[in-house]
C-alpha cells in the first residue's frame, strides 16, 4: 500500500474541548468557503467533491471522548490527503449497504504517525463523503 506524506500538522493539544475549538474552526474555513454543504475537491477522484459533513455525525456517535479527540486531532491531514494525494485506495463494497463503495487512503504525517481516511461512495449517484480518520492502532 502507498502511503500520502502530508506536509500540515496534526492538530496540536490534549484536552478534547481545545481540540474541539481548533477542528471546529479549521471546519469553519472550508465551510464558508463552500455556498451550501461543505466540501473539498479530490485530486485522486479527479476534482470530484468530496462532502464533510458525514464526518461530524460519525465522530459524534462515538462515546469516548478520548477516541474523539485522537481523531479530530488528524482533520488537516485527512483535508490535505483528500485534496492532493494522487495515491490508489483501498476500494471495497461496503459490507453494511449494497449500493456502496468504500475507499481508504493511508497518510503519514509530518510527526511520522500512520492514519487512514475513510471516503464512502454511492455507486449510483456517484456522490462522496469523508466518513472518518483515524491513527493507526499501536
Amino acid at each position: 500500500m502507498e502511503i500520502y506524506h502530508t506536509k500540515i500538522a496534526k492538530l496540536k493539544g490534549t484536552d478534547y474541548r481545545e481540540i474541539l475549538k481548533k477542528a471546529f474552526r479549521y471546519y469553519d474555513e472550508i465551510r464558508l468557503s463552500t455556498k451550501r454543504k461543505a466540501y473539498v475537491r479530490s485530486a485522486y477522484f479527479n476534482k470530484s467533491k468530496i462532502f464533510l459533513e458525514l464526518f461530524w455525525h460519525h465522530l459524534f456517535s462515538k462515546e469516548n471522548r478520548a477516541d474523539r479527540t485522537r481523531r479530530m486531532k488528524f482533520l488537516p491531514c485527512s483535508i490535505e490527503l483528500i485534496r492532493k494525494s494522487h495515491v490508489q485506495p483501498i476500494s471495497k463494497d461496503n459490507p453494511n449497504k449494497n449500493g456502496e463503495l468504500l475507499h481508504r487512503f493511508a497518510g503519514l504525517s509530518i510527526e511520522k504517525e500512520l492514519f487512514f481516511v475513510q471516503v464512502k461512495e454511492d455507486k449510483k449517484s456517484g456522490k462522496k463523503w469523508f466518513i472518518s480518520c483515524f491513527p493507526e492502532q499501536k
